[in-house]
């Protein structure tokens, strides 16, 4: 554990989920890899879509709507409704195909394997203090098993702009009844954590869970209030 600012009273604090509190790559590849079959399995001319193709219809969707960015889910079944639509389906055949498919996305998604040290500090972090989950991502903390430690969860889209914008910060210092100074958030990117948390006036707390060197990241923007490389760690500060 390395403290580079004062460390405030905690009373409460908010969570990160994707490479936070779980590694999320391996997740993340299998469930683009079974959507994408299941997209291409849907219709006859998507039989040699790739991903490639696949990305330029997300591009082009960001291109003329630069808000849909904020909602990672909503962006990625509109992308798979446009690849339907593109091949003749009408807009209803459309919106049902991208239904099955976000489906299956949505089922392989909450496939995590969650750690042991993950649950035990949770649990003894949740006896002590409100925990609250602040996601940009399509993780769903009841599917993952860990929806009973939080508060609440908040997700970028529904409940305001991605992180680093302070929306979902405020958000959440305003459902807690607590001056934001109060809260400590704890993630994993040093842009939408740790730069985003200190901008809402939040303390913020950085896992280093790949061995990373904060004097030699290019996006370490600002400096956390600390900074751990185990979840338990933060037993310590309560």
């Amino acid at each position: 554990m390395k403290f580079y600012r004062s460390l405030g009273p905690i009373k409460a604090i908010t969570f990160d989920l994707d490479d936070t509190l779980y590694d999320n790559h391996p997740v993340i590849r299998k469930t683009t890899a079974e959507a994408h079959a299941a997209l291409q399995a849907y219709h006859p001319a998507l039989r040699d879509f790739t991903p490639a193709d696949y990305q330029a219809i997300r591009d082009a969707l960001l291109a003329r709507e630069p808000d849909i960015y904020h909602d990672v889910s909503e962006w990625r079944r509109r992308s798979v409704e446009q690849a339907l639509l593109n091949v003749g389906l009408t807009a209803i055949e459309a919106r049902a195909g991208a239904h099955e498919v976000m489906a299956v996305f949505h089922r392989w998604r909450s496939e995590v394997v969650m750690p042991d040290e993950t649950h035990r500090t949770l649990a003894w972090l949740a006896d002590r203090v409100p925990l609250v989950a602040i996601t940009n991502g399509n993780a769903d903390p009841e599917k993952l098993g860990i929806h009973t430690y939080f508060q609440f969860a908040l997700r970028a889209g529904p409940h305001g702009r991605a992180k680093p914008w302070q929306d979902m910060y405020h958000l959440a210092a305003e459902r807690l009844a607590l001056a934001p100074a109060h809260i400590l958030h704890v993630g994993d990117d040093l842009t939408t954590d740790v730069a985003g948390a200190l901008r809402a006036g939040l303390q913020a707390c950085w896992i280093n869970l790949r061995a990373g060197n904060l004097m030699h990241i290019a996006d370490a923007r600002q400096l956390p209030h600390l900074e751990i490389h185990q979840l338990a760690a933060l037993t310590a500060l309560l």
